[in-house]
């Protein structure tokens, strides 16, 4: 209990901030303002569509050190998963969220991309555009929707992270691990006396 993960836990909580702020800031921020300044729609795709290629690179690296401080995190702490009640299931939601955090932010890229060659007035993005043809209309609302869900979704990582971090006080362990006792060997006798009241 007393081992430290510092560098792992910064990856994981540095990483997830970045990935929730920046995707909150280009919902509000970046898209509001490209509307306001767009006189049409694809000066308002155009304007956007820079900001978030600005924006990729840094969020794929916030993804990628909050992964790696994820992974690292979920084998330092195996046996408190697999001994801890509770702490399995927590994990366990954490990892969809995960997972439809990350489907999310790919899917708003891929689209994205497709709005902004839509948008361009390169004749080479336009000759693309006719051979793919794109209800315009049907695909920003769509972005729009799942640039929303990446910030929704990832504040739903930040509260589990905050349940996992109560789930580590040390009263809560003992209880947590007790009561995992006693689910898998209902015969025991009662143990109030084995871990602090609440």
């Amino acid at each position: 209990m007393s081992e430290r993960n510092t560098v792992l836990r910064s990856l994981h909580d540095v990483g997830l901030a970045a990935w929730f702020g920046g995707s909150l800031m280009g919902a509000v921020g970046l898209n509001g303002a490209a509307k306001d300044q767009g006189d049409t729609w694809q000066a308002q795709a155009r304007i956007a569509s820079s900001g978030w290629a600005r924006w990729t690179p840094v969020c794929a690296v916030a993804i990628g050190a909050h992964l790696i401080g994820t992974s690292g995190l979920l084998g330092a702490n195996a046996a408190r998963v697999a001994a801890q009640k509770g702490v399995a299931a927590s994990t366990l939601a954490k990892t969809v969220l995960t997972g439809a955090a990350l489907a999310a932010t790919a899917y708003t890229r891929i689209a994205g991309k497709k709005i902004e060659r839509a948008a361009s007035d390169d004749p080479h993005d336009a000759e693309k555009s006719e051979q793919h043809p794109l209800d315009t209309g049907q695909a920003q609302h769509h972005l729009a929707y799942a640039q929303w869900a990446v910030p929704a979704l990832t504040c739903g990582l930040i509260v589990l992270n905050a349940l996992h971090g109560e789930q580590q006080r040390p009263a809560q362990q003992i209880h947590g691990m007790w009561q995992r006792v006693r689910t898998l060997a209902p015969h025991l006798a009662p143990g109030e006396h084995w871990y602090p009241s609440h």
